[in-house]
């Protein structure tokens, strides 16, 4: 069994049930968090639709909060939900802000786990 994060009539992502589930609950957490919606859901039939401008204020503002906290616990936390948020993100056509002063490297580091990501997360 899978789920469908679809844009209009294109899969976006289709995770196992297990995946999906643990990235909504995620998805709950962070909603909460930075007090926006996320574009994504409700999930109905094994089904969601991804609004894209909304996932972009969300996905930015995500990385945006990531780039700018030092403390490495939250990052650990915050970096494998940050980072399937972004490749869906990419997936629905947003533009991510990647630039953010004094982390160059951390920006690096973040683009390449996201390339790797986009390739394991099936379609």
């Amino acid at each position: 069994m899978s789920q469908y994060y679809d844009l209009g009539h294109e899969t976006l992502w289709n995770p196992s049930n297990g995946a999906s589930l643990l990235f909504l609950r995620q998805l709950a957490v962070f909603e909460e968090e930075l007090g926006l919606p996320s574009g994504i859901g409700p999930m109905e039939n094994d089904e969601c639709q991804v609004d894209p401008a909304a996932l972009g204020v969300f996905a930015n503002t995500l990385l945006a909060k990531d780039l700018r906290t030092h403390h490495a616990v939250v990052r650990a936390l915050t970096e494998g939900f940050l980072l399937a948020v972004l490749a869906l993100a990419e997936r629905a056509g947003v533009e991510i802000r990647w630039a953010e002063p004094g982390s160059p490297d951390r920006v690096e580091v973040l683009r390449g786990k996201v390339r790797d990501l986009d390739r394991c997360m099936a379609r």
